[in-house]
């Protein structure tokens, strides 16, 4: 069994040490959805460029562990509709960076004010399925952070365990039919929410690249 997370200050370390910079501009993924069936993955020459997209992994000092912010998207919602995602979205031309609008995502849906992250820093980017390239930040918010959700792209807002998120005895392989073809992916229910698909695909990105061997399995 691979290590798990043991406490906030172990993890905290861990980051810093393997996590890319915040201002690097990465756009090579290491993670995607097509990881655990890669007979999903489109045709050759049939790819269009990905739209590139930020999230922000939201920490909550919770004792000597972290609450995980999480967001539950609207069952109106176009994509992703009555998913559970990180705060996030598209990066927009005036952004300037991926970190600013994963900032600014994190502040419009839920209330995150940007000048009281502190940013630890980066993984690599995530491909969808869906055509998103997204770069997920890993950021700590102060504890007395009060969500304030936009209804319109946030159903519910919620925290999870990083100790629960950070163990790969909860890390469950599951499968889905799509149109006839079966995808494998990453789920981590807990507590009544089904954590799946791209955000436990990130999650997991995150576990192995600070406590795997070598980011890989």
């Amino acid at each position: 069994m691979k290590a798990a997370f043991t406490t906030r200050l172990d993890f905290e370390q861990r980051a810093r040490l393997r996590l890319s910079p915040a201002d690097a501009d990465l756009t090579e993924p290491q993670r995607s959805d097509y990881d655990l069936g890669p007979q999903e993955r489109p045709r050759t020459g049939v790819v269009l460029a990905p739209s590139r997209a930020a999230v922000l992994i939201g920490l909550i000092e919770r004792g000597d562990d972290f609450g995980v912010l999480l967001t539950l998207r609207p069952d109106t919602m176009a994509r992703h509709a009555g998913q559970v995602a990180f705060p996030g979205g598209r990066i927009d031309a005036g952004d300037g960076s991926a970190l600013r609008a994963a900032l600014r995502e994190a502040h419009e849906e839920v209330g995150v004010d940007a000048e009281r992250v502190r940013v630890i820093g980066q993984t690599p980017p995530y491909l969808t399925s869906t055509g998103f390239l997204v770069a997920p930040f890993v950021g700590i918010l102060p504890d007395d952070f009060t969500p304030s959700p936009d209804p319109r792209e946030v159903a519910d807002v919620f925290e999870t365990p990083l100790s629960f998120l950070m163990d790969p005895r909860n890390h469950e392989l599951h499968e889905r039919s799509y149109g006839g073809v079966v995808r494998s992916f990453f789920a981590m229910p807990h507590n009544g929410r089904y954590i799946w698909g791209a955000t436990a695909g990130i999650i997991r990105g995150l576990y192995d690249g600070l406590y795997g061997d070598a980011g890989k399995d």
